[in-house]
């Protein structure tokens, strides 16, 4: 019961995407286990199995050998055609053959022609005149088999990914399945039904039933817009498929779902002869052939067509980093987090793979790795002991081989053990409260475990590693005596944990004073030992405590009043401080000079640099693109006045990035400045805007400005006149999330072309929805000859 349990929660995760069932071919799925082929290439002088081998080269050398068994009854002979493009007939001599049942004559050893792009493997029936046949067919239509060499490399490669996930999940125990597959479905860009993983088992088994055919997608190693279709409507689903990018994989249907490619190469069926596709599937060495057709002994007789890696220069997979923190080289387990590449872990593309050390003895230090899609990343083995000192400041490379070519991938920052040497640099530890903590010194991605030590007794302290490298701990010192005590620290890759020595303190109550400006209702406390206090008055204005922190060796605690703050005015004052038990404490109070208050009254824009060949329309006037120039006016309020050496500081909240613009006056009321986005802020600012005004050292409140937005550069659009497509074409496509107008177009993360295709609008104006902010949006009009063009198609 328990393995027909896991069996049905192991398929039930895979996810039919909707487009999947409209567009399913007549076609059934590649199911009937056909022959074998042994395939060894030669590249220089290194010979590899076909499953290590992403792509051939001109001059390769190619060893085929079918793998029939010794009972086999059909003699076969097994014919391996080069081809050069769907246009330009391969000559004669690019065909070569065996008869795979004489031992002598059974193999195929070629090498591949110089101009050739293609390489196709058939399995022909002897009989007369086949082997004419064959090469008659190729040569009178190559294009067929083209394309057919692209659609079949394509479905092996989301097969591997599909198997890859299935044979991940197999070996797990139920409980570990749904904790897994999430990682495992990111890994392999494989759509999950995670609904599935709720049902009782019965119910289980149905949604298994329903997922015949899984829908996997393509991934940044063929596609630089891979996308998930589960959920689209048809109709984009359908135009998708229809495209270029979705004839070589980048919305690939799983293994025939889009395709029929058994109609395809229907058009060559004779009264002899019959060609149906074969998926070659490599396992342990071999290629697997499966079919999605049963093939006949009988007139028309069946000849299985199977592809071989395209004849191409390599395209190495773009591996993105998920987690730009240090990580721990001595961690057991240690994995390297990258995505964006599913061929990595379900190929064997990726060989040979090290991650290449830097020590502080100059040398480096080769670590084998292997990719594990249900880790996320590279695994990395053994690092030995004891831990190696790392080169300070140096990352290391993530190398190998991509079949022949040499792979370097990306940097990791990591961190060591070797040479901790912890220290808390002044800070004061404070018994009878839990004490927060900060370590620099050492290895903090390192860290696995940390505890207090007092006479003998030691107490489990809270601590998070931070990006920074220092350490931030919690050191509970309630009902603990002054005096000294030491704190543990064990890495990982170490034997015993490091000892810090330290001394805890009995704090006494000390209130060093109270700050607040005028006309504000929040103020702050600064002395020691403030946890103990509740509220503070000041004559008739009551605060309360609202946030503690701490800075150097004192605390900070924040207190808010309620209301009529309003009414205490600048100068020096005294207040009194309410403790948690009753006593009271007298508190110096000083009353600052009300912040100084302004309201913005109009903004206006002014575009700089040359003008963009398609511009593009704002939706909201709250939006400033970041190549233009926004002045802006202020009126002061309340009894601000503006002068001569005031400043406007503006910042982009989501960078960070501020700037302070000079202001210019229309008299000491109206204030106004301009800001240049790209020059004072930066390339990357984007996101809301907020400013404030600068009086010496005195500043005002934040006050949101506009939103700041990065636009693409459209160079071009372009439509079709037989289909419903149109074609953007410009720079920073990246910056746009999606694009509405007859429906709705997703731009991937990371989206590098520079062209996209999406469905013509109805109205004649697309919606380009930005990256920058929720909502934002700017509309672009399609030129009026694309929408004649539609008409006259209508």
């Amino acid at each position: 019961m328990r393995t027909a349990l896991r069996h049905a929660a192991l398929a039930c995760l895979l996810l039919l995407a909707p487009a999947a069932s409209v567009l399913r071919a007549e076609t059934t799925a590649f199911d009937l286990a056909g022959p074998s082929l042994r395939v060894l290439v030669t590249h220089g002088d290194i010979t590899l199995p076909l499953s290590q081998v992403p792509n051939l080269s001109a001059g390769d050398r190619i060893r085929v050998v079918a793998d029939l068994p010794a009972e086999q009854s059909a003699q076969y002979r097994m014919v391996l055609a080069f081809l050069r493009g769907a246009t330009n007939p391969p000559p004669k001599d690019w065909l070569a053959e065996a008869r795979t049942w004489k031992p002598k004559e059974a193999t195929i050893d070629v090498r591949v022609p110089e101009g050739a792009q293609q390489a196709l493997i058939f399995l022909v029936p002897e009989t007369g005149g086949a082997i004419d046949g064959v090469a008659k067919a190729v040569r009178e239509q190559p294009g067929a088999f083209v394309r057919a060499s692209q659609e079949l490399n394509q479905a092996m490669l989301d097969r591997t990914r599909l198997e890859t996930f299935l044979d991940q999940v197999r070996r797990r125990e139920p409980a570990e399945v749904a904790r897994i597959s999430p990682q495992l479905a990111d890994s392999l860009a494989i759509k999950l039904d995670s609904a599935c993983l709720l049902r009782q088992p019965d119910p289980r088994a149905a949604c298994l039933a329903q997922s015949g055919n899984a829908a996997v997608l393509a991934d940044s190693q063929t596609s630089s817009i891979a996308q998930t279709l589960a959920g689209a409507p048809a109709n984009i689903a359908l135009q998708l498929s229809a495209t270029p990018q979705g004839g070589f994989g980048y919305y690939s249907g799983y293994i025939g779902v889009v395709r029929d490619l058994a109609r395809m190469l229907g058009a060559f069926q004779s009264a002899q002869l019959r060609f149906i596709p074969a998926l070659g599937v490599p396992r342990e060495g071999r290629m697997e052939l499966l079919l999605n057709t049963v093939p006949s002994f009988r007139k028309p007789q069946s000849v299985l067509v199977a592809a071989l890696p395209t004849v191409a220069p390599p395209i190495l997979p773009v591996l993105s980093v998920k987690d730009i923190g240090p990580r721990c080289l001595t961690a057991p387990t240690l994995t390297l987090p990258v995505g964006g590449a599913p061929l990595v872990f379900s190929t064997g593309y990726a060989r040979a793979m090290t991650l290449r050390v830097p020590t502080a003895a100059g040398t480096t230090l080769d670590l084998p790795v292997t990719a594990n899609p249900a880790a996320g990343g590279f695994v990395v083995g053994d690092v030995g002991t004891p831990p190696v000192t790392l080169a300070e400041g140096a990352e290391a490379r993530l190398q190998g081989f991509w079949g022949f070519q040499p792979f370097d991938g990306p940097r990791f920052r990591l961190a060591s053990p070797a040479q901790d040497a912890w220290r808390a640099d002044g800070a004061t530890l404070v018994v009878g409260r839990d004490t927060p903590l900060t370590l620099s010194g050492g290895a903090a991605a390192c860290v696995a475990q940390v505890w207090l030590e007092r006479d003998g007794e030691q107490r489990a302290v809270a601590w998070n590693a931070e990006a920074n490298g220092t350490l931030s701990l919690k050191v509970p010192l309630a009902g603990i005596e002054p005096g000294p005590v030491a704190l543990l620290i064990r890495s990982h890759g170490m034997d015993r944990p490091r000892r810090l020595d330290l001394r805890a303190y009995a704090e006494a109550s000390r209130i060093t004073g109270f700050t607040l400006h005028a006309g504000d209702r929040t103020g702050m406390l600064a002395g020691t030992r403030l946890d103990q206090v509740k509220v503070l008055e000041i004559g008739a204005v009551i605060f309360e405590a609202a946030k503690l922190g701490r800075e150097g060796t004192a605390d900070r605690l924040e207190m808010a009043a309620e209301s009529a703050a309003e009414q205490l005015k600048p100068g020096e004052l005294t207040g009194r401080a309410t403790l948690a038990d009753g006593r009271t404490v007298r508190v110096p109070v000083r009353i600052l000079p009300a912040r100084p208050r302004s309201t913005p009254i109009s903004t206006s824009l002014e575009r700089v640099g040359p003008a963009a060949a398609v511009p593009l329309t704002l939706a909201d006037a709250g939006l400033v693109p970041q190549d233009a120039r926004l002045t802006f006016s202020l009126r002061a309020a309340g009894s601000t006045r503006f002068a001569a050496g005031d400043r406007i500081e503006v910042e982009a909240i989501e960078t960070g990035a501020s700037t302070q613009l000079p202001i210019r006056l229309q008299d000491d009321r109206v204030a106004i400045a301009t800001l240049d986005p790209a020059s004072a802020l930066g390339e990357s600012a984007r996101g809301p805007l907020r400013f404030r005004l600068v009086q010496g050292d005195v500043v005002g409140d934040w006050q949101p400005l506009a939103t700041l937005v990065r636009l693409p550069r459209l160079s071009s659009i372009s439509c079709a006149a037989d289909n419903n497509t149109c074609t953007l074409a410009g720079t920073g496509l990246f910056l746009i999330s999606r694009i509405t107008g007859a429906a709705d177009a997703v731009v991937p993360d990371g989206f590098t072309g520079s062209t996209l295709q999406v469905p013509r609008p109805a109205d004649g104006k697309l919606r380009l929805y930005l990256r920058d902010a929720p909502g934002a949006a700017a509309t672009v009009d399609v030129p009026a000859a694309a929408a004649a063009s539609r008409n006259k198609v209508q």
